[in-house]
Formats: structure tokens, sequence, C-alpha cells
């Protein structure tokens, strides 16, 4: 009879064991064990899902541009841009772009000076100038002043407005730049990009994403107020003013009555003819995204994507901000510009001033959500692509309104919030202008 012990073949049994599971767990991740399951609110942020798409700057851009200027230019050209600074950059941006493609030099453009806006601010008072022109060199030619048998007398005006189809500025623009040599436009949002040649996306790239820098004084201002925010922090933009929530034709129950009255202001002061819709035709506005996310519907999104409690939010937001506490009340470490810089240097600023604030702040924080999907959302998703910065979510009105319509509420809407914005996140989408930027797979 052979005896042996038991003891030291249990320990071998187990040992054996523990070293299978532990090449398991290196072989096989837990991810892919339950990649199929959706996990526990609060386990995962929607940081940590792993992208499957992200967007990057296109190589045909950035190896340079792509034809010689030449000699002879068709004419000068001027960009009037109009609205908030993030639309004038827009349209500025645009404007090189068609400048480039009619062969023509660009003249510094013309920023509005709305009173609405508290707004006297030029190009040259938010970007740098010298150095806007150096990086353009050989995109496209950009002059400080016109040549004296010019510069005595206005442009000439070019309606490039809204119109049925697409707008093709060959056919309708240099035309009217060979026989007058000094014309200003307004970019037209239906323009024919398709046909632009290389070169011509080209300048329009490089200006909008590599030759507009902020004046030295005032990037010193926007890096002083980066500085001073606790970092990591989420840069939150958030739109509920009143003129937003008038515009939008929405209704929202429950509001408070400084907001009811803010609300009224803004349709007098603005649009009087935009009435709210009611009805049947109230909800199928809002199931069509079109009602911006109150700071409560806000809060509640941000706790489905597992975003802490803890988190610093810097709030990327215009003056007037309406029924805040439904954000504060739930995230308490909240940071503003007024609060972070003094009460001088606050109120010497003017809106074009402030917008660029926040422009600055938000392509280097750390993660931005956008709860609308405005000029400023896509400029600021388009740079933070350019920075290789990709923590960049824009949240789904439109989901939000469909998920909330089916009754769904507590845990189930939360999980149902996840998921919809987990899927954006992962295919990158709305990250950037395709102008510019090729979509890469990971």
């Amino acid at each position: 009879m052979i005896l042996f012990s038991v003891r030291p073949f249990f320990t071998f049994l187990i040992v054996t064991l523990s070293l299978l599971l532990f090449l398991a767990f290196l072989l096989f991740p837990p991810s892919l064990f339950s990649q199929n399951q959706q996990p526990s609110l609060g386990e995962v942020d929607i940081w940590n899902v792993k992208r499957l798409v992200e967007w990057r700057p296109c190589n045909w851009w950035l190896q340079g541009h792509q034809t010689a200027l030449p000699l002879e230019p068709n004419g000068y050209i001027r960009v009037d841009c109009y609205g908030g600074l993030n639309q004038m950059r827009r349209d500025f941006c645009d404007g090189v772009g068609i400048a480039r493609l009619l062969n023509a030099t660009l003249v510094l453009p013309k920023f509005e000076v709305a009173t609405y806006w508290n707004e006297t601010s030029g190009f040259a008072d938010v970007y740098d100038v010298d150095y806007f022109i150096e990086n353009m060199n050989g995109f496209v030619k950009v002059v400080k002043e016109l040549p004296p048998e010019i510069a005595s007398k206005e442009p000439v005006r070019v309606d490039c407005s809204k119109r049925k189809g697409q707008f093709d500025y060959v056919e309708s623009i240099l035309p009217s730049l060979l026989e007058h040599k000094y014309i200003s436009i307004t970019p037209a949002m239906s323009q024919r990009r398709d046909r632009y040649p290389l070169y011509a996306k080209a300048a329009l790239c490089q200006a909008c994403y590599k030759a507009l820098r902020l004046t030295r004084s005032l990037e010193m201002k926007a890096s002083k107020l980066l500085d001073a925010i606790p970092k990591p922090f989420l840069s939150l933009h958030l739109r509920f003013e009143p003129d937003m929530v008038a515009y939008s034709q929405c209704e929202y129950p429950g509001l408070s009555p400084a907001s009811l009255k803010a609300i009224e202001v803004a349709h007098g002061q603005l649009m009087a003819e935009r009435k709210p819709w009611t009805g049947e035709v109230a909800h199928i506005w809002r199931q069509r995204g079109k009602c911006p996310l109150t700071p409560n519907e806000t809060a509640l999104i941000l706790q489905a994507l597992s975003v802490s409690l803890t988190t610093n939010i810097y709030l990327a937001a215009g003056d007037g901000l309406m029924e805040i506490e439904g954000l504060t009340y739930t995230y308490s470490n909240i940071f503003t510009k007024s609060s972070l810089l003094s009460d001088e240097e606050f109120t010497s600023m003017h809106g074009n001033t402030k917008a660029a604030l926040d422009y600055y702040v938000s392509i280097n924080s750390d993660s931005y959500i956008a709860t609308y999907f405005g000029n400023m959302d896509k400029m600021v998703a388009a740079m933070r692509a350019f920075k290789g910065l990709y923590k960049t979510l824009f949240l789904s009105r439109r989901g939000f309104a469909e998920l909330t319509s089916q009754g769904l509420k507590g845990k189930d809407l939360m999980q149902a919030l996840w998921k919809l914005h987990r899927d954006d996140f992962v295919m990158g989408r709305g990250s950037a202008l395709s102008e510019c930027f090729c979509e890469f797979k990971l």
C-alpha cells in the first residue's frame, strides 16, 4: 500500500488553479467578459469608454499649402462678421477660404458693433493681427492697409444671403470682384465647399486652427483664469439664457417668476414674432431636439454619465444664465469667470472678450461637455481634436426628449441616457468640422 499526504496535493491543486486564473485574467480582460452588459451607474464614467473613431487634422492640410499664390490678385475682399464671437470667427474662416478660391487679397475683417451684446471690440482687439498675417503666408495674402486708390472708398457690398439651393462663389461673386476690385461679403451657410480645390480648403483650415491667436494681453488674462481653476476640471457650456430660450420657441413648465419675466423681456427685445409653440406642435418641436436643456436636466444627464458629484466644473456660459440652482444643487464645485476674476477685470470686458476667455479655457480643459451644438461648441470640439484632446461630448437634447416622453424614469432613464451618450462618444459623433478633419478608425 502506498501512502501519501493529502495536504500537499491540495496545496498543489490550489496553486495550479490560481495560476490558471491569473493567466486567464491577462489574456481575457474583464471588459471582454462584460462587453455586452450594461455597467452599473457610478462604476464607469463616460471618459473611460474605449473610442472606436477619432477625428484628426487631414494630412493634405498638415502637409502644407498645395499651390503657389498667383502673382496678380483679382481684387480685395473684406469679410463683414455679425453675431457672437464664435459665429464671427466661423464666418471669417469661411471668408479666408473664399478669398483664396477667388484669388483675392484679404483685408482685415469688420466685426459688428452690437449694442445688445454690449460689444465694441473689433478683430484686432481679440486676435493677434501680426501673428495671423505671418501664419497665413503662402495660403492667402492678407493686408492691414489698402492701396491709396482703393482706401478712400467703401467696398461694394455683395449679397451672399441664404437662398434656395447651394450658393456658388465662383459663379455668383467672382464677376463682382473683377468689376469693382474691392468688395465685402458675409459668407452664406449654404456655400458649395465641395467645389473648393484643396488649396482653398487648406487656407480655411489654416486660418481657423493655426493662425488665429488671442492678443497677448487677452491670452495672459485667459491663462490667469485657467490657472485659477482647480484641476482636473470639466468645462461645461450650458445654454439657458433668456434670449436662447425665447428664440427656441419652447415652453418650460415650473420656471421661476424671475426666469419667466426675463424670457418675456427677451421676446420683446429680439423676436416678438417667435412665440412659444403650444399643444401637439410643442411636443413635436421638443422631440426634434429644438429645446435647450435646463440646468436641472443637465445635472441629471451628468449623473447618468457617472460624472462625479465632486467634479470641478468651469461654467462656460453667457450672462444671465437662468435656473442655475438646478445644477449647483447637485454639483457644488462650480467656477465662473466672475467668481475667479477681480471685479475690475470682469466689468471691463465686453461680450467678445468674455467669449474668448470661455473658448480658451474650454480648449485647454481636461474634458468638455456642451448642452447645445452651437458655433462655440463646434469650434471648441474641432480645436480640441486638433490638440489631441478627445474627452469631448455633446449632450443629446433630442435623445433626452425621446426617452422622457417614453415615460422612462429613475434607473431605467439613467441607463438609457448612459447608453445613448456612450454610443455617441465611442463613434466620435459631432467631434469636428468635416472640411479640415478626417475620420480615423482606432
